[in-house]
């Protein structure tokens, strides 16, 4: 038991010195952590934050978190809320300045306003160079007085109150400012738009009007095919007499387009009481006279009227030593005019393009300008343009008293609109001399011409004497019109206005009563009825006249 004994205390006894050890450790341990805390918290109140780069990357958001932490500590409060005051201050007078330059770039009528930022802005800025806040708040190394810094708190609150209350006042009015600033740069972003759209729509437009469609093609190669194949079917014949025959009601159309022809005399015969005594002049180009006449001896006319188809180069006596049109046409000038940079004239000007189209220098066009040679046995002559389409008999027209005059039209002006002032040029010497700006313009299209008095007034000499004048185009640009109100101005008869109704290939708003009581409607303007682009509400006034039994309209695929 002794010996048990004495072991037992043994052993209690190394356990005793073993915790004395152990715990002698641990609080040898926890000063050495407490002395590297010190050291550790010594080197950062210490240390002064470097500026190069270098120490930057090395400095970790840990030490910047305590250096600030303890430098706050170490700050004073008044020093503190010394620098907030001063931030404040600063922060108002780049809000003033920033109204100020705002209202400067908009150029508003606010002088007194701006000058009123602009003194705010100075107010600010020497309310701490005044000597008594210099001395006592804004030396380095003095200590901050309170009651002055109170003091210099006031006069900022009482600065900054007045600039939030300026500012305020004009919030609205410079932010209305802007809004109508944006809306200006807006609609001028838009109106650059609209033109360009305007420009391209208005090209786009006349190549539509202006190009020969796939099914007016195939129809005239149809045509030319089928002389070609029967040669023996489509010989020419001998002239007849009825041609020159001044009895019967003459009419003359000069064209390119088959089925726009066929249209127009299909609707005369149709309406006309006594079909047989009218008689059709057809003038065309070399190109198309085989299929123009190929058509009328495929599609006889109704009636028992009379075609006579012929091609402008038929009258011999219309070459360039006797036509100011043809002869202007082979000078170099207009032909750089109309070949050189087409495409890129046509964007210039939108009101121009259409003038820039050779059909105005076409002789087809200007036929109208020489009947009396071409028909010289005739006295009067109906002189129709292939987009109308006839309603009524129009015999009344040849028994009208023209009281002498040469030329029998609808006048078209109401108010200002569509007098000569709208053709022609009056800034130029002589325009102005022998012609009147509010002389009223009629319309081609529908014409009745005493040839009688066409002759007697000499009328196409003076159409070659404004022609040859108007070779560089100061006094009026290309078409028919303009010289032809020039050449008839003070021959023309006024027609009551239910003879011609124009505006059917450019308005839809026409009256359809006015329409309905027309003996003549006139598809003047890009959208030609055989055209995909033509107005709806007007085609079928068209269409109805089309001759749909006659094959090669169908194998065409008109899609009227």
């Amino acid at each position: 038991m002794a010996v048990a004994v004495r072991g037992g205390g043994g052993g209690g006894g190394v356990l005793g010195m073993g915790s004395r050890g152990f715990f002698s450790y641990r609080i040898f341990v926890s000063a050495m952590f407490s002395l590297l805390f010190l050291a550790t918290l010594f080197v950062i109140l210490t240390t002064h934050p470097s500026t190069s780069n270098h120490d930057s990357a090395l400095r970790n958001a840990g030490n910047v978190y305590f250096q600030r932490t303890f430098l706050a500590l170490k700050s004073d409060p008044l020093k503190t809320r010394l620098v907030l005051i001063h931030k404040q201050a600063n922060d108002h007078i780049a809000l003033v300045n920033a109204y100020a330059a705002h209202a400067r770039k908009l150029k508003l009528d606010v002088s007194r306003q701006l000058k009123t930022f602009d003194d705010l802005a100075r107010n600010f800025s020497n309310l701490s160079a005044k000597p008594p806040y210099k001395a006592s708040l804004f030396e380095p190394e003095g200590a901050v007085d309170e009651d002055v810094l109170r003091q210099f708190e006031k006069e900022v609150k009482d600065k900054v109150k007045f600039a939030r209350l300026l500012i305020g006042e004009s919030k609205e009015s410079y932010d209305n400012q802007l809004k109508i600033q944006k809306l200006k740069d807006t609609v001028f972003v838009v109106n650059e738009s609209l033109v360009k759209a305007k420009k391209n729509g208005a090209l786009a437009s006349l190549i539509s009007a202006k190009s020969v469609p796939k099914s007016l093609h195939c129809l005239a190669m149809r045509l030319v095919e089928e002389r070609i194949s029967h040669p023996e079917k489509y010989q020419d014949e001998e002239p007849s007499p009825v041609f020159e025959d001044p009895t019967l009601y003459h009419c003359a159309i000069f064209s390119d387009n088959v089925i726009a022809v066929s249209v127009v005399v299909r609707s005369v015969v149709k309406n006309a009481l006594e079909p047989w005594k009218h008689v059709f002049h057809v003038v065309t180009d070399r190109m198309n006279v085989a299929a123009m006449k190929i058509w009328f001896k495929m599609r006889p006319v109704e009636g028992g009227a009379h075609v006579e188809v012929k091609a402008v180069e038929d009258y011999t006596f219309l070459n360039s030593s006797y036509v100011p049109v043809l002869r202007q046409l082979e000078s170099l000038k207009k032909q750089k005019f109309y070949y050189e940079n087409r495409a890129e004239n046509l964007t210039k000007d939108v009101n121009n393009m259409k003038f820039r189209n050779l059909k105005y220098l076409s002789m087809l066009n200007h036929l109208r300008f020489y009947l009396p040679e071409m028909y010289p046995k005739l006295n009067k002559i109906l002189f129709l343009e292939d987009d109308v389409v006839v309603q009524k008999d129009l015999t009344g027209l040849w028994n009208i008293d023209l009281e002498g005059k040469v030329n029998g039209a609808v006048e078209t002006c109401f108010g200002s609109f569509h007098c000569y002032a709208q053709y022609l040029n009056f800034s130029h010497p002589l325009i102005k001399e022998k012609f009147s700006p509010k002389a009223c313009a009629w319309a081609y299209g529908m014409n009745i011409f005493d040839l009688d008095a066409w002759r007697r007034e000499k009328c196409t000499k003076q159409y070659h004497y404004w022609q040859n004048l108007n070779e560089d185009h100061t006094m009026w640009k290309l078409g028919t019109l303009p010289p032809g109100l020039i050449t008839f101005y003070s021959s023309t008869k006024s027609l009551d206005k239910s003879w011609h109704v124009l505006g059917l290939g450019y308005n839809p708003s026409v009256s359809m009563d006015d329409i309905s009581k027309a003996a003549v409607i006139h598809y003047n303007g890009n959208m030609k009825p055989w055209l995909d682009i033509a107005l709806n509400q007007y085609k079928n006034l068209w269409t109805k006249y089309v001759d749909n039994d006659m094959e090669f309209v169908q194998v065409c695929n008109f899609g009227f």
